[in-house]
């Protein structure tokens, strides 16, 4: 049975990061940004600078400054990803919204109607959840939003691109999942990619826009399910391992690989520059530890970079 969590003083905190070999220069500023910031979201980051799993000791020389270091460029990196992944989350609600629209009309209970959906009878479960909780989000903040409510007090019912605005990306995602074949395909070739390969990017969108929008540990993050094999994963030659590639798959790399494919050139070059001066600052800070391991650890392969060019 696992030994129950007790309390732990700042004192104690230091202790304990301290008998496990780590450098802490100036304990009253430790103290400070621990209890500011957490000692269980800053040591979220330890076994970057441990000897090993089992050993639970730090490389020699590893510093609480570069612990510290690394908890901050999580969260710039967090904040970088969140502000992009947005912009494909937005595109999506706009083109969905005007293609249902513009073919179903701009009532609920025209444009959600059922029959407005895939007819496959192995997803007639999944039509009416997603319904559902469409209809759902509705009610429950349809009143809460300036935009909603205006249609709702002056016309009686919201448009779909105004519905869009409340709804969660996660619904967004299971949406177009649910829409006719044809209609997937004509969103997809927007992107130039299949229908089922933009399914599994959006779900995989989702997944990290949550991760970021709740500031949880973003750097090592895997998801369940990898996204196809793409022409940068062969380009970038990123090595490879019983077939599979080690990078790009269900990491944060995953997620660069379909912004490329999904945002704009100079709003894909913007993010790029963006993660790239995060991790010059990065490396600049961090000396007991190569940077390679810790981008290897991201999911990023050593030419990372070279993805802006392709």
């Amino acid at each position: 049975m696992a030994k129950n969590k007790i309390f732990k003083t700042l004192d104690e905190q230091i202790e304990i990061l301290k008998s496990k070999g780590l450098v802490i220069n100036d304990e009253q500023k430790a103290m400070e940004i621990l209890f500011r910031e957490n000692y269980f979201f800053i040591s979220g980051y330890r076994h970057l600078f441990m000897r090993s799993y089992k050993d639970m000791q730090f490389v020699e020389g590893a510093t609480f400054d570069e612990l510290y270091a690394m908890f901050i460029f999580d969260r710039r990196l967090r904040n970088i990803m969140f502000k992009h992944i947005l912009v494909i989350e937005n595109n999506m609600k706009s083109i969905i919204s005007y293609q249902l629209s513009k073919k179903y009309g701009f009532k609920e209970k025209d444009y959600l109607n059922p029959k407005n959906f895939t007819q496959d009878t192995l997803k007639t479960r999944q039509v009416h959840d997603v319904i559902n909780k469409m209809k759902r989000q509705i009610r429950v903040n349809g009143a809460k939003h300036t935009a909603t409510m205006h249609y709702i007090n002056n016309y009686g019912y919201i448009p779909m691109w105004i519905l869009v605005k409340v709804l969660s990306f996660g619904i967004i995602s299971e949406l177009y999942n649910i829409l006719k074949t044809n209609e997937q395909i004509d969103i997809a070739e927007i992107y130039n990619i299949d229908p089922d390969t933009l399914s599994e990017y959006l779900n995989l969108l989702s997944n990290y826009r949550n991760l970021c929008a709740h500031e949880e540990v973003l750097y090592d993050h895997r998801t369940q399910r990898m996204i196809p094999d793409t022409k940068y994963h062969y380009l970038l030659a990123i090595d490879m391992t019983d077939d599979e590639y080690n990078y790009g798959k269900n990491d944060l790399f995953a997620v660069i690989i379909i912004m490329k494919q999904m945002l704009r050139e100079e709003e894909f070059v913007q993010l790029i520059n963006e993660i790239g001066y995060e991790i010059d600052i990065l490396d600049g800070k961090i000396d007991s530890v190569p940077l390679n391991l810790i981008l290897n650890k991201i999911g990023f392969p050593d030419n990372w970079r070279e993805i802006k060019t392709l």
